[in-house]
């Protein structure tokens, strides 16, 4: 249905016509990228040696419909800046797809036990889609961001390597 293919800085339009808005842009991104996301941005993102930007591609039609990166950190692997850009491929599953696929990546290539991400608290569909996955909420962690006037708060989900292949 879908694949990971790496993504290039030729990718950059598409990636930025998705986050049209400051609030889309913090919700997929938090705060790493200011608004309006630029090309500079995304090129410091793809210089650091720990990260792994991938975009999301339709098989069935060639077209990339998301977006969505891995950082390795040093007791982790951290998956963030997810975004299923085309809004045709909303509701259809394809968030757990991508986000197991990354977890695969992750669990076979990096040299850790542990995978993290963050997400705003108010994003339901996203926790709910991380916990049928088998993350579970880190109540030790959690984030605020001013959006606007408002506070977002971010809380941390865990899964380990051992959990999630239990899972499978």
């Amino acid at each position: 249905m879908i694949k990971l293919s790496p993504f290039e800085i030729t990718d950059f339009e598409q990636l930025a016509s998705w986050a049209e808005t400051e609030e889309i842009l913090m919700q997929f991104a938090g705060p790493a990228y200011q608004f309006p996301l630029t090309k500079e941005q995304v090129q410091d993102s793809l210089a650091e040696a720990d990260r792994l930007l991938f975009k999301v591609v339709d098989q069935a039609s060639g077209n990339t419909i998301g977006h969505a990166q891995i950082l390795n950190k040093e007791h982790s692997f951290s998956l963030g800046r997810i975004i299923i850009g085309d809004k045709l491929y909303r509701g259809k599953g394809i968030g757990q797809i991508l986000v197991r696929q990354l977890l695969e990546y992750g669990f076979m290539n990096l040299d850790q036990e542990i995978a993290e991400l963050n997400v705003f608290d108010w994003n339901v569909a996203a926790v709910k889609c991380y916990e049928k996955i088998g993350f579970k909420i880190n109540p030790d962690v959690s984030y605020q961001r001013e959006v606007k006037g408002e506070i977002w708060t971010a809380v941390n989900m865990k899964i380990s390597r051992a959990l999630y292949h239990a899972l499978r």
